[in-house]
């Protein structure tokens, strides 16, 4: 297939699943994120609200959940999930219930996990599961371990049963077809789970990618990692699999590093995270005889370079080994786009109760509010589709 020129700015494909009335809740919504001060008071209300068991859930579950999440279970999310694929985007259905950490909640992901991978091999829809390593073990005991802190007994147990749940859902993947994107956290707990993750692309990815780790660009020696995992990959003979995204711990990060006074892995600026991203684009791309790629990025510079680069190296459209990503609710004009032209493009659909999801949607709050122009290019194409509407 040959690579056409993908028009971003074209709303009407971006916004065809929209009804005027979305679109309106759509527009008050990105209105809302856009304005610091109201986020921080929606964000303290809110918790307020949760917290002292006001009845809010029926309205946030008419706003700010529906517009950015796919229901409060997997059942919930098939008309979204349909709808979608229709138009040529495949989901990635994701359960955002964060910070729980004892052993039950643990084991009650995994089988939600594997109900999850068993659900995604009946729909087409859905050829990836996703899941982060505190959602199945606990942060002191990665810490630990990426610090060379040695384990006592009891977390030395912990440990092997973080490492059997990590195996359970790698082989529920790969008995069900459907490969498993873990998603990267804070820097003083990866090494622990990059580790277990490569021994898992040793032992699944032989002939096909199953298990894909993040790479979180806005770290500057993410590019050095890559690298050296693909010498290893090279060398013994199995697959890589990465979903590259720009990263979503920065201000945490740079806190810890300023306080616990060591250098910040965080790249200095936004430009150099930027061309961090770009380059481990390039070098993925460039490697791709052994690798799989999944792109997270919302950034439609990158976006177009990930398809002038395919156009070059003579990659075809559809090449399953190349997806891109963004987040329900967000970015339609590059996810819409692309599946119109034909590229593997699929939809990040969190799910979960309400009240436990709240945190995550807080937190894309926060991070729409401090990445200013992503907010401003939403509401200009939701303005732009308007107003083609009514012409």
């Amino acid at each position: 297939m040959s690579h056409a020129k993908v028009d971003f700015s074209n709303t009407e494909i971006a916004f065809h699943l929209k009804s005027d009335a979305a679109l309106d809740r759509a527009y008050f919504l990105f209105k809302m994120i856009a304005n610091e001060p109201l986020v921080r008071i929606g964000t303290a209300a809110t918790n307020f609200a949760l917290n002292t068991h006001l009845p809010v859930e029926g309205l946030i579950r008419a706003t700010v959940f529906d517009h950015f999440c796919g229901g409060v279970n997997a059942e919930d999310c098939i008309p979204k999930i349909d709808q979608m694929f229709e138009s040529g985007v495949y989901s990635v259905l994701d359960y955002s219930v964060e910070g729980k950490q004892e052993e039950e909640q643990f084991d009650l992901i995994l089988e939600q996990m594997c109900t999850l991978v068993d659900f995604a091999h009946q729909k087409e829809a859905m050829p990836f599961a996703v899941f982060k390593p505190t959602a199945v073990g606990r942060f002191e005991i990665y810490k630990k371990i990426s610090a060379s802190i040695p384990l006592d007994e009891k977390e030395l147990i912990e440990w092997s049963r973080i490492k059997e749940r990590f195996h359970r859902i790698c082989q529920c993947g790969q008995e069900k077809n459907i490969s498993i994107l873990v998603d990267a956290e804070e820097s003083w707990m990866q090494n622990a789970a990059d580790d277990l993750l490569l021994e898992l692309m040793r032992q699944y990815n032989t002939d096909e990618v199953v298990v894909y780790n993040t790479i979180q660009a806005y770290r500057w020696d993410r590019l050095a990692y890559l690298k050296k995992l693909n010498l290893k990959a090279k060398k013994e003979g199995f697959k890589l699999g990465f979903k590259l995204v720009r990263g979503a711990y920065m201000e945490k990060e740079r806190e810890r590093a300023k306080r616990l006074n060591y250098t910040s892995p965080i790249c200095v600026t936004k430009s150099s995270t930027d061309d961090q991203f770009n380059n481990c684009l390039k070098y993925i791309l460039k490697n791709l005889d052994h690798t799989a790629v999944f792109l997270g990025t919302h950034n439609e510079y990158s976006t177009h370079l990930a398809l002038k680069l395919m156009h070059e190296l003579k990659i075809e459209i559809d090449d399953s080994r190349i997806w891109f990503g963004q987040l329900f609710g967000m970015s339609d004009h590059i996810s819409y786009n692309l599946a119109k032209a034909n590229y593997n493009i699929a939809k990040y659909l969190p799910y979960g109760p309400v009240r436990d999801v709240m945190p995550y949607l807080i937190r894309r709050a926060e991070e729409n509010t401090s990445v200013a122009g992503q907010t401003n290019r939403e509401l200009s194409l939701i303005k732009q589709e308007k107003k083609r509407r009514k012409s």
